[in-house]
């Protein structure tokens, strides 16, 4: 199914709400303010059924949608809020919270939020969606955003484009800075999140949580037994982190303070913050009458494999990390391993791995990313020593408004020729609801290619 053709639609006969201005007081909260915002107006396609909540009053249906410039593109359904923008903005996915769409209302844009039921839009829904007039789009790491997309969003005059994640591997930039699209991500909110998610993941191999409650739900419990899910103590156990940026060492943090783990980690760049944090929290146990935590920076990425007993993954992914845990790596860990990956599919041989977890019953894998998303493969899911969970490392509901929030911002900062801000990972100023952002793009990862100005705030 494909999307509409946008250009073609008349708005002459939808409803107009008024556009809603900032608080006279700067203190006003944001989430106040959202809810004076009218209900948005849908255009829902003659062939298909409304979805949408009952607070829409008023169905759309536009027959000239019906012909789409695109040679394959069928109509979908869209959300519209503040029809008389100035601006015209598409998400390509209805995202969490409310204040994304009121930050963008503000600033006088139309704000168009594709609801169609289809987990993943193609390159030609996606085109059929920006249409002839666009001036800035949010999309999802799930689409593929190269030339074709970049040079219709620039046709179309548009020169903003922000991934609601802050990894944008969908995302060719090289070809965005030639159309002079500029290129949002959203860093600096994930951190925490993804880093519980991992160490929810690390907990739940070791303690055989999830296969325990699969035994419980088919009624197959008739009593305790000495032998029954006997899993793995963390305390006192050594975790290995691959990758120690803010998360690899937000993650370390956690498993050390929550389970008094000794750290080994690789990393090309020394963590000093962390090392000093090991420290400190080692003396803290000492002088308490415990046995102190020890850190120990490995020379290589295969003496942190055979040394610890959990294992994190948060690499980047380029080149040098696709496959980086394969056959070989994965024969060089402990028997009874645990090996989590939280950061990018491909850096694993999932392959490999599902050979690996059939000759080694208990080794076990956490994972929340996959090589070939959605897809896993074959034999993994029949696997009842690995635990996998759908890409929701940053699936907090704070997280997911700060991202949606973020994403608006890039787009509107953009539109508005701010500067981008001096360090994308310092986003709370963003993410204040008490006051009004800073004037600034959080975050453009070609900032410089296009030669945009650094805020000085």
């Amino acid at each position: 199914m494909r999307g509409p053709n946008l250009r073609k639609l008349n708005t002459n006969h939808l409803p107009r709400h008024p556009i809603i201005t900032p608080a006279s007081s700067t203190t006003q909260h944001f989430t106040n303010q959202i809810q004076r915002l009218p209900p948005p107006t849908y255009y829902t396609p003659p062939h298909t059924q409304s979805t949408q909540p009952s607070i829409s009053k008023s169905l759309i249906t536009d027959q000239t949608h019906t012909h789409s410039p695109v040679a394959m593109a069928k109509p979908v359904s869209i959300e519209v809020w503040n029809p008389n923008g100035k601006y015209r903005v598409v998400s390509t996915k209805p995202m969490p919270g409310t204040r994304w769409i009121n930050l963008l209302v503000q600033q006088d844009c139309r704000v168009e939020i594709c609801t169609e039921k289809k987990t993943i839009l193609s390159v030609e829904d996606i085109i059929a969606l920006i249409g002839n007039k666009c001036d800035g789009v949010i999309g999802q790491l799930t689409e593929d955003w190269g030339d074709t997309l970049f040079s219709a969003l620039a046709k179309a005059g548009g020169k903003a484009f922000s991934n609601m994640a802050v990894g944008y591997n969908n995302v060719d930039v090289d070809a965005a800075t030639k159309y002079g699209v500029a290129v949002g991500n959203t860093p600096g909110v994930l951190t925490e999140t993804t880093a519980e998610l991992a160490a929810s993941l690390s907990l739940a191999a070791s303690r055989r949580i999830v296969e325990a409650d699969e035994f419980m739900r088919a009624g197959l419990y008739d009593g305790w037994l000495p032998h029954l899910f006997v899993g793995n103590l963390l305390k006192g156990q050594t975790v290995g982190v691959i990758g120690a940026g803010r998360i690899g060492s937000a993650y370390a943090r956690m498993m050390i303070e929550g389970f008094k783990m000794n750290l080994i980690y690789y990393d090309l760049y020394q963590a000093t913050r962390l090392e000093k944090f090991v420290t400190a929290y080692g003396q803290f146990l000492k002088a308490s009458g415990e046995q102190p935590v020890t850190w120990k920076r490995a020379s290589s990425m295969d003496e942190v494999l055979q040394v610890a007993d959990v294992i994190s993954l948060h690499p980047i992914l380029d080149k040098t990390t696709y496959h980086l845990i394969n056959k070989e790596r994965l024969s060089k860990m402990k028997k009874e391993a645990i090996l989590i990956n939280c950061s990018r599919g491909p850096v694993v041989d999932e392959e490999a791995l599902v050979e690996h977890l059939k000759h080694n019953p208990m080794f076990r894998v956490g994972l929340d990313v996959f090589e070939d998303e959605p897809y896993m493969k074959p034999g993994l899911a029949d696997m009842k020593n690995a635990i996998v969970v759908p890409h929701i490392a940053s699936a907090s509901k704070w997280t997911r408004e700060g991202m949606a929030t973020l994403a608006a911002l890039n787009i509107v900062g953009k539109i508005k020729g701010f500067p981008t801000w001096s360090n994308p990972n310092a986003v709370d100023p963003f993410l204040d609801e008490n006051s009004s952002p800073p004037p600034a793009c959080p975050s453009i990862v070609n900032a410089k290619a296009l030669g945009l100005p650094v805020s000085k705030l």
